[in-house]
């Protein structure tokens, strides 16, 4: 009788751990692709674009997507100033596809290089690879991801320039 209660337990804890394991595991792979997925307005590509790699949307949650928009006369020491009416569609659009809140306090500005994400994706690399000639700041996503204007920032193609 003890041998079968121990296969039963056995059995009940890998039918049900299992399964818990995967659909977690699936859930942490959609979060880390709804940070940089594929969605596109052609409006924030041109007016965001224009000077910088459109960031995607995903990287940073609403509250903070708004704080940037709200102060673009100011934005990280330039005057971004967009009219009116692209700077109310490029606010929907960042969020409508922003990523999930993050604490953050109101009086620090939002940068997608403080978010725990980036810090974790980024914490193995040397402070010397972002002062590097090549790349120059943490900002600076296409120096090591070739493919970060379409949003792609897959690990396994980063190539970090020497």
């Amino acid at each position: 009788m003890n041998e079968q209660r121990r296969r039963l337990v056995f059995d009940l804890t890998v039918w049900i751990t299992g399964p818990v394991l995967a659909l977690s595991l699936l859930a942490v792979d959609v979060e880390a692709k709804s940070r940089h997925s594929g969605v596109d307005n052609a409006t924030w590509r041109a007016e965001c674009g224009g000077c910088h790699l459109p960031y995607p949307p995903g990287l940073l949650p609403a509250a903070d997507w708004r704080r940037l928009m709200g102060s673009l006369d100011r934005h990280f020491g330039a005057d971004a100033s967009v009219d009116p009416k692209a700077g109310a569609e490029i606010g929907a659009f960042l969020a409508a596809n922003a990523g999930r809140d993050e604490a953050r306090a109101a009086d620090v500005e939002p940068r997608i290089t403080t978010t725990r994400w980036f810090r974790h994706e980024h914490g193995k690399v040397s402070p010397a690879v972002f002062r590097s000639s090549p790349v120059g700041t943490t900002s600076n996503c296409t120096a090591c991801h070739a493919d970060a204007a379409k949003g792609d920032f897959d690990e396994h193609a980063v190539r970090i320039p020497r």
